[in-house]
């Protein structure tokens, strides 16, 4: 596929069987959770633009680095927010936005009922974050939100994908990059992706 990315990682890959495990408490899910987006996170920052600047190590005057990029992390609420941490870990000047969407649990529509984002978002790197690809109707309309409010350079960063989401995502928003820690078979008819991990947002904060 175009455009998707899917980190391959043997943590990465052990970790996700402990968050697909019916048996796994609410606090392990959620360290575990944080532990996968900081490899997520690694990856997706391969790309950041760089500048260089001059330093002073105790022997000379080298040449250094520093990240010379706006990068703005944007949680999808509420299983978002369980990713937010593993970005931020290895770049804590990144700025954090929040908008909240939920799927109709009838309409398998997002329902749009917050929004907070960092000013300056139309020359950041935008990375929304969201641990579920199912329809692709929240990530969407959360890409739909961004765009009119400016954001030019979006990318996607899920952990459990559905093949369906992502050529939903593709269809609507083609310039997106979405980057996933695994592609799983299928939507049932439900819309819960198969065999998935069940719902993030209530194994994050032991909701029902």
């Amino acid at each position: 596929m175009k455009r998707v990315q899917v980190v391959d990682h043997p943590i990465l890959k052990r970790d996700l069987s402990v968050l697909r495990q019916t048996e796994t408490p609410y606090g392990l899910f959620r360290s575990t959770l944080r532990n996968i987006s900081s490899i997520m996170a690694y990856e997706v920052f391969r790309t950041l633009r760089l500048k260089q600047i001059e330093i002073d190590t105790p022997l000379e005057v080298t040449t250094g680095h520093l990240v010379d990029e706006n990068v703005i992390v944007v949680p999808i609420l509420r299983a978002g927010l369980g990713m937010v941490d593993g970005f931020v870990h290895f770049l804590p000047e990144a700025r954090v936005g929040h908008l909240g969407m939920y799927r109709d649990e009838h309409t398998h529509e997002p329902v749009d009922y917050y929004s907070k984002l960092p000013s300056g978002i139309e020359s950041a790197t935008v990375i929304v974050v969201d641990p579920m690809l199912a329809t692709g109707g929240s990530a969407c309309g959360a890409i739909r939100h961004l765009k009119k409010v400016g954001a030019r350079t979006i990318k996607l960063v899920t952990l459990v994908s559905a093949p369906e989401g992502i050529t939903n995502v593709h269809s609507v928003h083609p310039d997106v990059d979405i980057i996933t820690a695994v592609i799983d078979r299928e939507l049932d008819e439900n819309a819960y992706i198969r065999p998935g991990l069940g719902d993030a947002g209530d194994r994050i904060f032991g909701t029902s």
